[in-house]
């Protein structure tokens, strides 16, 4: 080939691959359809409205406080493509213990979209690092697993599973690359950084993480009758 023959081949090549396109990176939005809002409304209060999850067949989890204590009293609803739906409370846990409460609406008048979707629990623990989806009806934010190291010491067994930054209480936690329900959203934890010395350890708080109660803990939670 001659020399300039050659130049030309070498710029329609370059040019081939400048216009090819990258992969396009996920970025979660997909998962927005498992994300709903739920709405509390208390005697002679304001209603409030928190976050959840739909797992499927009619089944809602979300934080245990984003309902509280007697929820029967605070006619809970869930708010799901564009449909308002009565919520009927199928399992409390509590703020103390396990931080979840477990909702169920009429599968008759759940969209069509997502009447034979189910979502999935994560079987694998997270991975120091990993990439998840903080997921909400109006928006996704990318986070990352950090340890429990960089917590207080007393509250790491405890509140063992930990983003990188706090989310909104019932969001779901989903592994960016899977797509499965990595945990609920429960409540943020101030970060520590330990700077050692010869004579001492010394911590300063450098931000807060996100608790989020795990897969695991979630399908323990769910009656055994109601597990698929």
């Amino acid at each position: 080939m001659r020399p300039a023959a050659a130049l030309s081949f070498a710029i329609i090549i370059a040019a081939a691959f400048l216009a090819t396109p990258a992969p396009a990176q996920s970025t979660g939005d997909s998962l927005r359809i498992y994300a709903v809002n739920v709405v509390k409304k208390t005697p002679f209060k304001d209603a409030s409205t928190g976050y959840g999850i739909y797992l499927g067949r009619g089944l809602v989890i979300t934080a245990f406080h984003v309902i509280g204590r007697l929820g029967f009293l605070k006619d809970p609803h869930v708010l799901m493509a564009g449909q308002n739906l009565p919520a009927t409370i199928i399992k409390e846990g509590s703020l103390e213990e396990t931080d979840l409460t477990l909702l169920s609406v009429d599968t008759e008048r759940i969209p069509v979209s997502l009447q034979m979707r189910l979502n999935p629990l994560c079987k694998q623990p997270t991975r120091l690092g990993e990439s998840v989806f903080v997921v909400y009806p109006e928006k996704v934010e990318h986070s990352r697993i950090v340890s429990p190291l960089s917590i207080a010491p007393e509250f790491r067994k405890k509140f063992n599973t930990l983003m990188a930054e706090p989310g909104g209480s019932g969001a779901g936690v989903f592994d960016a690359d899977s797509k499965c329900l990595r945990g609920i959203v429960s409540r943020k934890m101030p970060r520590y950084d330990y700077l050692k010395t010869d004579t001492k350890i010394t911590a300063r708080i450098v931000g807060e993480a996100g608790y989020f109660v795990s897969a695991s803990l979630i399908a323990d939670f769910i009656p055994t009758k109601l597990r698929f």
